[in-house]
């Protein structure tokens, strides 16, 4: 939620209040050559850094796949690696195992 606030005249007057349900996000660590490539792009679009960072996001993100899970994701990687080929491994026998601990 934030104010407006008309600073028009020699005194600030809140003038109403505005609820927002957009989400803040600030990016830090941003490499300068990164940041620089955002500014020359947004200047492309003639946008705003902000407003093009928005842009970015909404395109890669608007109709994404959902994630894949179980075997839908089991089914993807084998398909991923099917022309590498496969790897047969030798199992090794199975032996019994070892005594279970006695107590007491």
């Amino acid at each position: 939620m934030w104010f407006v606030v008309d600073t028009s005249g020699c005194n600030a007057y809140i003038v109403g209040m505005i609820a927002s349900h957009q989400a803040s996000l600030n990016i830090r660590q941003l490499e300068p050559g990164l940041k620089e490539r955002l500014r020359l792009r947004a200047a492309h679009h003639g946008r705003s850094m902000e407003a093009e960072a928005r842009a970015i996001l909404r395109e890669a993100l608007t109709g994404a796949e959902q994630p894949e899970s179980g075997s839908v994701l089991a089914e993807a990687i084998r398909r991923r690696f099917e022309p590498v080929g496969g790897v047969e491994l030798e199992l090794p026998p199975r032996t019994e195992g070892r005594a279970p601990p006695r107590f007491g």
